[in-house]
């Protein structure tokens, strides 16, 4: 069972962010169920770096539409990506330097960020991006 299914309820009608919004979201569930089923480091750990590459090449593309077309509300948003970046990324140091195994605490920070930040941060430029004809 995944750890978070999409909802159309999450969509910032922009067809190309609810697309990486949807792959960040089968990463994360990825990563959920080969730590659930108790695969090896060997196994996760491409996973984590799969979901910190993807993460930044979304948080980029948003960031790039934010600069183009003047967000009044980047600031704010490029933080809150820069703190998520700095945290998961401090979580798979931990994991790579063997200091245990990822905890289920990072699958419930990851799915309580984005579920949050998709419905609060990312819903905000919902309608500037509509309105500027970025559907």
């Amino acid at each position: 069972m995944p750890l978070i299914n999409w909802s159309d309820s999450y969509s910032v009608k922009v067809k190309e962010i609810d697309n990486q919004h949807k792959k960040l979201i089968e990463i994360i569930n990825n990563l959920h169920d080969h730590m659930k089923n108790g695969k090896g480091r060997e196994q996760v750990g491409p996973i984590l770096d799969e979901l910190v590459k993807y993460t930044v090449y979304h948080f980029s593309f948003e960031e790039k539409l934010f600069a183009q077309h003047n967000y009044p509300e980047s600031k704010v948003h490029v933080r809150q990506h820069s703190d998520l970046i700095e945290r998961v990324n401090n979580y798979i140091d931990d994991f790579k330097a063997g200091k245990g195994v990822l905890p289920m605490d990072l699958m419930d920070f990851l799915k309580r960020w984005l579920m949050e930040h998709i419905s609060g941060a990312d819903k905000k430029y919902s309608s500037f991006f509509n309105a500027k004809g970025i559907n």
